[in-house]
């Protein structure tokens, strides 16, 4: 077997919130061929096997992840440019694809440019900022049915996409990488504007401490009617303050950092905090974008 599975893994390691247990087993493939073999490895032992990439959007369980935790990212990271097309791999760290696509001349990328995180996970979330998705460029999705073990292409248009949701979130597939269709224009053009909107996010949001990303979805009918999740959080009085090893960013209301030790009870203790709050004041529910993983 080429491929390295480990055991008791780290997986605050793996994860952009620094946060997380062990995984019973871990591996990184580098290829279909090894991620098959991995999936195959975990089920001739009764084993579930967990999709990651870069660990931002997660929280692990403090007391781990049963089963195999399989570990798309830089080794699973090809990009291939076919101007006005983009064939990315899952692995593929976000900004590099918005990168990659500047320098060749593709426009439609640049709001995805700060997102710390995977390609496949953009996906799978349908992911974006400055409220716009993933999927608005995209025109397949290269995926594996973990049922069959099929590789399969996906039309874009039948993956369920919605705001920061897929199909793929239902777990029956895998992916693997897409393609997107983009707008050729200006490189240098599209490069300034990739600059302009990395300084506003810089001045924003919080860079030099672990943390997982936005906190909570950005509700449509509940934008209308109080503004964006950070605003929301904010005029509930929680910016800035600290809760054991957390605290609610004193720059960004919507994103909680790890101050040093935190561990995944104290994330939801906080976060239920602020929605339960929410929840008195208003009638109304914040959802968590993060995802959870593990033994909770």
């Amino acid at each position: 077997m080429s491929l390295q599975i480990r055991s008791n893994e780290p997986l605050k390691a793996h994860s952009t919130w620094r946060i997380g247990g062990p995984a019973d087993f871990f591996c990184a493939p580098e290829s279909v061929a090894e991620l098959r073999e991995a999936l195959d490895w975990a089920a001739s032992r009764g084993l579930p096997a967990h999709i990651i990439g870069g660990g931002s959007n997660t929280l692990f369980a403090d007391r781990g992840v049963r089963g195999l935790v399989v570990k798309l990212a830089a080794g699973f990271g090809r990009i291939l440019v076919d101007p006005p097309f983009l064939r990315v791999e899952a692995g593929a760290y976000a900004p590099c694809v918005a990168r990659r696509a500047a320098l060749a001349g593709l426009r439609g990328l640049e709001h995805v440019a700060g997102i710390p995180g995977t390609f496949g996970g953009l996906v799978f979330m349908n992911g974006g900022s400055l409220r716009r998705s993933l999927s608005e460029n995209l025109v397949e999705i290269e995926a594996i049915d973990r049922g069959s073990g099929e590789f399969c292409t996906l039309p874009a248009g039948e993956c369920g996409f919605h705001y920061r949701r897929s199909m793929f979130q239902e777990g029956r597939w895998i992916i693997t990488g897409a393609t997107l269709k983009l707008t050729p224009d200006d490189a240098w053009g599209i490069h300034r504007e990739m600059l302009a909107i990395m300084r506003e996010r810089r001045g924003k949001f919080p860079r030099h401490l672990p943390n997982c990303g936005s906190v909570f979805k950005n509700d449509t009918t509940i934008y209308e009617e109080f503004g964006p999740p950070g605003k929301i959080v904010e005029s509930l009085g929680f910016k800035g303050l600290r809760f054991g090893h957390l605290q609610v960013s004193e720059k960004h209301a919507n994103f909680i950092v790890n101050l040093g030790g935190a561990t995944a009870a104290e994330v939801l203790d906080l976060t239920g905090r602020i929605k339960q709050t929410f929840a008195d004041r208003t009638g109304r529910t914040l959802t968590e974008e993060f995802c959870r993983l593990g033994d909770f």
